[in-house]
């Protein structure tokens, strides 16, 4: 399993159900590397293996897999599935899953669960939606999401946190750069195992907005999402 502890910052593309043969080919011929941070190429599963990487800290990372390990469960994409095939991460409860699939916190803690066992880092998504931050309950949202979706046998070894705001995602709206320090701050004192855990910010980051994202203290790195399609952006934001 990569050691997260050798990293400043993890930034994650989610390049969603998006790409093709040529725009890898292209992706990969400008990407810059930073190896002060970790990044990680989340593509559709099918073009997993046309992913680049260097084993030192740029990895390819699946959208989704299964609860199940094996059996007759046509279409579904398993964690040992993904371990043979080297892939290193995998996001598990991202909020088009969440919102568009159904997935409950328990279903997350199951795939996560896999992940971990087949030595596979799993980058679990939380956020709220923009009805409950209106509600003003988006810490109550997240602390059950956090503690119905991360499983005991995680650590900050071997998971990562994400917060997503689902107001944010493709919207152009991010929370203040105050919001995101307290959210955060929020995140690692549920309960001081979560401390030291890496925990990433994802929401309509971009090249313009994505330092002073970064600066923030809690902030380990960012989930990037429309802006990771275009290369020279994403190379904005990772270095």
């Amino acid at each position: 399993m990569i050691n997260l502890t050798n990293f400043s910052s993890i930034f994650i593309a989610n390049w969603k159900l998006n790409g093709n043969l040529e725009f890898i080919k292209q992706y990969y011929q400008k990407l810059l590397n930073n190896p002060q941070n970790c990044t990680i190429i989340c593509s559709p599963s099918i073009f997993l293996n046309k992913l680049k990487t260097n084993d030192k800290n740029l990895y390819s990372g699946a959208q989704d897999i299964s609860i199940y390990n094996e059996g007759a469960y046509t279409g579904e994409l398993s964690a040992k599935m993904l371990a043979n095939n080297q892939i290193s991460f995998c996001l598990v409860g991202h909020s088009e899953r969440r919102q568009y699939f159904n997935e409950k916190s328990d279903v997350i803690k199951l795939k996560s669960i896999n992940l971990i066992e087949n030595n596979i880092i799993p980058v679990i998504c939380i956020g709220e939606t923009l009805e409950e931050k209106e509600k003003n309950i988006t810490k109550d949202i997240l602390k059950y999401q956090i503690e119905n979706s991360v499983p005991d046998i995680s650590n900050f070894k071997n998971t990562i946190i994400a917060y997503e705001p689902i107001w944010a995602i493709g919207s152009g709206l991010t929370p203040t750069l105050e919001d995101i320090d307290e959210v955060h701050t929020f995140i690692k004192e549920i309960n001081k195992k979560f401390n030291q855990y890496k925990v990433l910010y994802g929401g309509s980051v971009k090249a313009s907005n994505s330092r002073d994202i970064n600066m923030i203290k809690n902030v380990d790195g960012c989930l990037v999402g429309g802006a990771s399609l275009k290369v020279e952006e994403f190379n904005s934001i990772i270095s």
